[in-house]
């Protein structure tokens, strides 16, 4: 999802304002700015871009999923439920707040299963996570439906589906918080960063305090602020919000380059009947990040997998046997391998990990090939990578 691909003359232009009037910190320093408010700026862009009401950015997307669950009140002993595929920070940041982790199966989407989080409610659930991997979004609605039953927040990571949408609205902005990554490697960059979105005042409000030391932000004194409640440091730096105000700008541009490369890719693709793409659910449209597709099993899927890279075919991922996104290969959080001690109630309520089977999620991932759809591409580059993608896969099976 790499917007860094395509840096130019407006991110140079807005990282060059920063370096000119020297004040790199998002808060303070007001005489010496010339005017620059990077951070505010790019805080404006996105509530239009997102069609939110708030917008706080923070230092990455971790910290925004953090700030997010934080803000709603989440915190120790309770428990977020959230998908079995997703990347580790998901559930590092549950972590983080003391709460506990509870993942559950996703469905054909590859975003969370609704009947899944219905089956693992109990009294101490407190959200629902539901993370928009790879560009695209889990059944909304239905997920939707079962936490307003239930009374539960619904927080997006959509860290990986900036640009998609859901009947219209932008990912993110459907549940009561929403959460983004602006890291190296997102179709929209600051080098690091991230945001948390919400229309509800006082969640934002929160997330404001929250992410900066409890500061109240009230006045124009930093010294003289108040601290309503205790907070920590998840700030982002003018430098990268001067790179992110840049990449938003140019989303639209990245989005149709992603769009023109996947189709082709998938229009190739689609004149082999074993390959069954992703589903979209009724009235989404992707990001066009990935291009997520089904093979007929595990064997052929890792066969697929290897030759691609064997031709340079490079970006595809198999998931099952990735360190990073999928429960099959963290054995940091079965095992609770921690540098300090973990709570009595966090390592009771993981102890489930340990005989948990997700037998549906290994169906769908095992047979999953997800391969990055590229900004710096020429036209017949796809066209030549669409055709050595199709004789490899029909060679193998």
């Amino acid at each position: 999802m790499p917007g860094f691909e395509l840096f130019g003359e407006l991110e140079r232009k807005e990282v060059n304002d920063v370096l000119d009037n020297g004040v790199l910190m998002r808060y303070g320093f007001d005489g010496m700015r010339k005017g620059h408010w990077k951070s505010k700026e790019l805080e404006t862009s996105l509530q239009q871009s997102f069609k939110t009401k708030h917008v706080q950015l923070v230092s990455s997307g971790t910290a925004a999923v953090s700030v997010a669950l934080a803000s709603a009140g989440v915190g120790a002993g309770d428990e977020v439920i959230m998908p079995v595929f997703t990347f580790v920070a998901s559930f590092e940041a549950i972590m983080m707040l003391g709460a506990i982790p509870v993942l559950v199966d996703i469905d054909d989407t590859l975003a969370v299963d609704p009947k899944a989080v219905e089956a693992a409610i109990t009294p101490k659930t407190k959200a629902v996570m539901v993370v928009q991997m790879c560009g695209s979004m889990g059944n909304m609605n239905a997920i939707q439906a079962v936490c307003d039953t239930h009374n539960l927040l619904l927080v997006e990571d959509a860290c990986q589906a900036i640009g998609g949408t859901y009947n219209g609205k932008p990912l993110g902005s459907l549940g009561n918080l929403g959460c983004f990554s602006f890291d190296f490697v997102k179709t929209i960059t600051c080098g690091e960063g991230g945001a948390v979105i919400t229309n509800n005042k006082a969640y934002y409000t929160n997330a404001d305090h929250y992410s900066d030391h409890g500061h109240d932000h009230i006045g124009h004194d930093r010294g003289a602020e108040t601290h309503p409640f205790l907070g920590y440091n998840f700030r982002i730096s003018e430098l990268h919000a001067a790179v992110g105000l840049a990449q938003i700008k140019r989303l639209p541009e990245f989005l149709a380059i992603q769009k023109k490369n996947y189709t082709i890719l998938r229009e190739a693709l689609s004149q082999i009947p074993e390959v069954i793409f992703r589903t979209v659910p009724e009235g989404g449209e992707e990001s066009y990040a990935f291009l997520n597709f089904f093979l007929p099993d595990l064997d052929i899927t890792r066969k697929v997998s290897e030759a691609f890279k064997q031709h340079g075919v490079d970006a595809c991922f198999h998931y099952y046997d990735n360190n990073w996104h999928y429960i099959r290969k963290w054995d940091h959080l079965t095992n609770l391998k921690s540098l300090f001690p973990i709570s009595e109630e966090v390592k009771k309520g993981l102890s489930y990990l340990k005989t948990k089977e997700f037998t549906q999620s290994d169906n769908y991932i095992a047979r999953n090939i997800s391969c990055l759809i590229k900004l710096s591409w020429t036209e017949e580059e796809v066209r030549i990578r669409a055709a050595k993608m199709v004789e490899i896969i029909k060679s193998v099976i």
